[in-house]
Order: structure tokens, then C-alpha cells, then sequence
């Protein structure tokens, strides 16, 4: 069975335009790559867990801020299929974030590879505010597909 993650992505307006936030993964391996490695803040949902409740906890982790959304305010964007079988669902809000207060969660691996070494690395090491064409170039293939998705829907426009 296909691991299930599960985001929120924030959106914004500026002036006419539509802004997202995307994440960029943290540890070593992400470190030097940019185009189509950003993503929707997201994570596993635990077994048990209901998605959406797994989005908001996730979102809070990655960003280190807390977000009070009212039930009406979130709205469904579907879940896609990534190249590695994840399938991730996701949920739009219209909220704003700064990310110079970006304060991720941290994960420790081995590294340097076959070191012995534990690290600790954030989660994210990066969020940054994108225009649809450019978080189209930024983010993760199949993931584009939220993208699509937000800018067709009536809530938005």
C-alpha cells in the first residue's frame, strides 16, 4: 500500500496575482536542488489519523506557527500520485505567512554517509511566497497539479 501523505497549501493575493507558499525540503541530500524539489508543507499520516487533522498538524510543524482556521476556510484540492507512489491530499487556505519566521521541526540521519555520525537537520530549510508560474518550476512534478487546481477554482477567483 502506497504511503499517504497530507498538506495545506497557503495561498495569498497580490493585487491581481496568486501567490503560494512551498517548503523546501532540509537535510544534505536536498541541499544543492531547487527546480522541482519544493513542495506543499505535508507529511505521513499516521495510522488512525484523519488527513486532514495530519495537514494542520504537519503545516504547524514545518513552519513553527500556529494557524486558527475556521471549517469553511479550508477547501479540497484532491491528492495526486508522486513519481515514488506517495500520494499526497491536499487543502487550500487563503492565509499569510513570513517566512523569515520559519522555525521547522528537525530530523537527525547518519552523515556524513557510513560516518557512525547522527545529525539533526530541519525538516524544511526554506519557505518562500511564489507566483503560479514560478512555484510551477519549483515545485514537485505531480504536486503542480494543486496548483492547477487552486487557480481553477471559483473560491479563488
Amino acid at each position: 500500500m502506497a504511503a499517504i501523505s497530507a498538506g495545506i497549501l497557503l495561498f495569498r493575493r497580490a493585487g491581481e496575482a496568486l501567490e503560494v507558499l512551498l517548503v523546501h525540503p532540509g537535510g544534505p541530500y536536498w541541499a544543492k536542488k531547487d527546480l522541482g524539489a519544493w513542495s506543499v508543507p505535508k507529511g505521513l499520516v499516521e495510522q488512525g489519523e484523519e488527513p486532514l487533522n495530519c495537514a494542520l498538524r504537519e503545516l504547524e510543524e514545518e513552519l513553527g506557527a500556529s494557524f486558527s482556521f475556521a471549517a469553511d476556510e479550508l477547501f479540497e484540492l484532491g491528492s495526486v500520485r508522486q513519481k515514488a507512489g506517495k500520494v499526497v491530499q491536499c487543502w487550500a487556505v487563503e492565509a499569510d505567512f513570513d517566512p523569515a519566521n520559519l522555525r521547522s521541526n528537525t530530523f537527525s540521519m547518519e552523515w556524513p554517509p557510513r560516518s557512525g555520525a547522527a545529525q539533526e537537520f530541519p525538516e524544511v530549510d526554506r519557505a518562500e511566497w511564489f507566483g503560479l508560474d514560478e512555484a510551477r518550476q519549483k515545485i514537485i512534478a505531480a504536486q503542480a497539479d494543486f496548483l492547477d487546481r487552486l487557480e481553477a477554482d471559483d473560491r479563488v477567483g
